[in-house]
């Protein structure tokens, strides 16, 4: 059991969460893609409605864990590689996250593999005043089949006068190589930089971005960003820290970047919730517990662990 507190020790606090969740299909083969298919009750994962609902209620259960560790439940989750809003509606509604009534955010996207970027708020927390898909474009104007940056602009409940404007990434990832992959996340993280400086200029200073960036937070694609945004995952990568696990070393490319205005307000935290971990075979210490090792069925969540940004004094 969790001890959680209805709200925040007082309203001027506020987190925001961010979680890939790894292949988060219906368990329904739509037909549209490779990957819906194996991710079906027929399908060679056989991801049948038992498995789904399973994924569903750990999904609450660690924002449960977050909300008992960090004082009360998460105002504002970012998802990464869930399929369509059924999932999110799934997440929201049908587990034990239905009493603090989160509201959804999701938007089809042209990813290949069916996956996008969604966002649940806390609609005693805030109140949702517009949201928008962004393409990625690269510098000639062509569109990266990739997964749509998700725009969502917010307001508290409890001071009209604050407005928060999140933005939910998953760039593209290394497959195929970091060479030939490299201008995919440049043109993603150039889409971010245009996003989150449009914002600032047009009078928006509370922006948050969170999301998979599937780079370092030293990585030259990252480097677009500097003097803009404020990375808060800096620290915890010079000290080590990741939420995934690579040939045995973390790895940190999830990660919550905010305006100057939100940076001497927020710290960031990984979310090392002990029931998403386990043992890593291949090398001392433990890693995410993922939902599939190849075509077997494992029973964990994700391969990527959640991080969490603490905003005191709004």
């Amino acid at each position: 059991m969790y001890t959680i507190l209805s709200c925040p020790v007082n309203d001027s606090t506020f987190s925001v969460m961010f979680w890939n969740l790894e292949n988060f299909f219906d368990w329904k083969d739509s037909g549209y893609s490779d990957s819906d298919r194996e991710f079906s009750s027929s399908g060679e994962r056989r991801w049948t409605k038992g498995r789904f609902y399973s994924k569903c209620n750990a999904v609450a259960k660690t924002l449960l864990w977050t909300g008992s560790t960090y004082g009360s439940m998460p105002d504002i989750v970012g998802f990464a590689e869930v399929e369509n809003g059924f999932v999110v509606g799934s997440i929201a509604n049908s587990t034990a996250l239905r009493k603090y009534g989160y509201g959804t955010v999701h938007y089809e996207s042209g990813d290949p593999r069916g996956i996008d970027v969604a966002l649940i708020y806390r609609k005693d927390r805030f109140r949702c005043t517009g949201s928008a898909p962004h393409g990625i474009y690269d510098e000639e104007g062509r569109k990266v089949v990739t997964r749509d940056i998700l725009e969502v602009s917010l307001r508290s409940e409890y001071d009209p006068f604050f407005e928060l404007t999140v933005l939910v990434n998953h760039h593209p990832s290394k497959y195929g190589g970091e060479k030939e992959s490299f201008p995919r996340r440049v043109a993603a993280m150039r889409c971010l930089a245009h996003l989150a400086d449009s914002l600032i200029e047009s009078g928006h200073e509370n922006v948050v971005a969170v999301g998979d960036f599937n780079d370092t937070p030293d990585s030259p694609a990252s480097g677009i960003l500097d003097g803009m945004l404020c990375d808060k995952s800096y620290g915890l990568f010079k000290a080590g820290k990741g939420t995934i696990r690579y040939k045995g070393r973390w790895e940190l490319i999830d990660q919550i970047l905010v305006s100057e205005k939100l940076d001497g307000i927020s710290s960031m935290h990984i979310c090392y919730v002990p029931f998403l971990l386990v043992n890593d075979s291949s090398s001392p210490g433990k890693k995410p517990f993922r939902t599939y090792s190849g075509p077997r069925y494992n029973g964990g969540v994700s391969d990527h662990l959640p991080v969490i940004a603490i905003f005191r004094g709004m």
